[in-house]
């Protein structure tokens, strides 16, 4: 059997209507409540809606197992937005979108945060049946402030960034990022009127690295879609950075009578102002030339060994590198060995024997080298001693043919000179007879041995003078 008795929020509606429309509401609910059915099998329910401030929110109020029983909206005042099909509240952002015996469903452009709280459907059955959507509206942060404590930092210094994201709902979290990098910070929140403010901190140690790198202040908020971030770019001042570039020689191997120029390569924020060149614990050679970040130092000498640093000043203070220069002795001259050759098979396998004699007791004195120090500035150790023993090995090469060419030279000589004494002696060995001797043999004393001779002058054909 039906029941006569209104719902409480259609009598306010009712009351709250104009003149002209409160009669067509009086009679709407009088008709509907006539015809009450009973709630026996009917189900009605709702969702919940989420939405971002300045969109459209879309209410449903639906009945399972309909019997055409009478469907209304109220607002979180209780009053009456949609009866039926019909609305009697005076705000025209609500809009009837679909209405059925089974289905109200109403939809809400451009909510605002006012718009938020408990929306209630009811179904005319006995007993009534009323259920609730609760509307939650999200507001983003609507300003992102990044703030640093200096705008120019120093290398090592401690400063202070702040991010502060305002008036948002719910609250804003927020990240850092140093470049790629993500860094730890510290928030604070503040609430106001249903709205909260997050300031975040954070504390950085600058390096000369961070110079020109952005610190990025980065908001996560269930309203913003995408990355909502602001940034702001380090500045970074350093002292001076110095390196010692070797121009000249460019083999990297420093000898008396050499030139030597260095070139002095400085960085740093601000750039450097003033480059010097000094000799550590010594005076600067009086042949050394100075330009700038240049030094230059010709014909060098061992007086020239010693220490050579390059300093470098700024604003933010001075850096210096080193240069150890090792002056080493001059490459040794050798003339080209002369070469002789033999024809003699015995001279030949004579030298050979005399040449290697020679070499191993000769070797020693004429390839002493003066021992190399380590320095990493000129030479590594492997091509230091890799250069070294290259050039021993073509002196001594040489040495070997020099010593070589001068023994044969000599054994040949002397065996020239004995075969020429040996044909010489040879042709004037024997006896011979002169034209004195002619006589003598026979005569009893030595007048009469001239008496013979210069008789026997007459017969000077009988005998005759022979040489072997």
């Amino acid at each position: 059997m039906a029941s006569a008795v209104l719902p409480s929020g259609s009598q306010c509606a009712a009351a709250a209507a104009p003149p002209g429309l409160r009669l067509r509401l009086l009679l709407l609910l009088l008709s509907a409540a006539a015809l009450i059915p009973t709630g026996d099998g009917q189900n009605l329910f709702t969702k919940d809606v989420t939405v971002i401030e300045g969109e459209v929110a879309t209410i449903s109020c639906q009945v399972n197992k309909s019997d055409d029983s009478v469907i209304q909206l109220l607002n979180p005042n209780r009053q009456t937005i949609y009866f039926r099909d019909f609305r009697p509240l005076k705000d025209s952002r609500f809009q009837l979108l679909n209405f059925s015996s089974s289905e109200l469903k109403v939809s809400l452009t451009n909510v605002s945060i006012s718009d938020e709280g408990r929306y209630f459907c009811q179904l005319y059955t006995d007993p009534p049946q009323e259920s609730y959507t609760t509307i939650t509206v999200l507001v983003p942060p609507r300003n992102l402030v990044i703030d640093i404590q200096k705008d120019t930092a120093v290398e090592g210094e401690e400063i202070e960034v702040n991010c502060t994201a305002m008036a948002s709902k719910p609250a804003t979290t927020i990240r850092w990022f140093k470049g790629n990098t993500e860094l730890k910070g510290k928030s604070e929140v503040e609430e106001w009127s249903d709205m909260y403010t997050v300031t975040s901190q954070l504390m950085l140690k600058v390096r000369r690295e961070d110079d020109g790198v952005p610190v990025i202040c980065q908001v996560e908020h269930p309203a913003v879609t995408g990355n909502l971030q602001t940034q702001r770019y380090l500045e970074v001042q350093y002292k001076p950075r110095v390196h010692i570039q070797m121009t000249y020689p460019l083999q990297g191997l420093t000898r008396e009578g050499d030139a030597l120029e260095l070139t002095c390569e400085v960085s740093g924020k601000p750039q450097p102002v003033k480059v010097t060149w000094v000799r550590v614990d010594d005076e600067m050679p009086q042949h050394a030339v100075l330009s700038g970040p240049n030094l230059f130092i010709n014909n060098l000498n061992k007086t020239d060994n010693g220490t050579y640093r390059c300093e470098a000043y700024n604003v933010v203070g001075k850096a210096h590198s080193d240069y150890t220069l090792y002056v080493y002795d001059p490459p040794t001259t050798i003339p080209p060995p002369t070469t002789t050759t033999t024809t003699t098979t015995t001279t030949t396998t004579t030298i050979l024997t005399i040449i290697t004699d020679t070499t191993a007791t000769t070797e020693p004195a004429v390839h002493g080298l003066t021992q190399l120090p380590n320095s990493a500035e000129e030479l590594d150790s492997e091509d230091l001693a890799d250069s070294r023993a290259g050039e021993e090995g073509s002196i001594r090469a040489v040495d070997h043919a020099v010593i070589g060419g001068v023994v044969a030279v000599v054994v040949f000589a002397m065996l020239c000179l004995l075969i020429i004494l040996g044909r010489y002696f040879a042709r004037h060995k024997g006896t011979y007879f002169t034209h004195e001797a002619k006589g003598a043999d026979d005569a009893a004393d030595a007048d009469t041995a001239i008496i013979n001779a210069e008789g026997g002058q007459n017969n000077s054909e009988e005998k005759k003078e022979y040489f072997i």
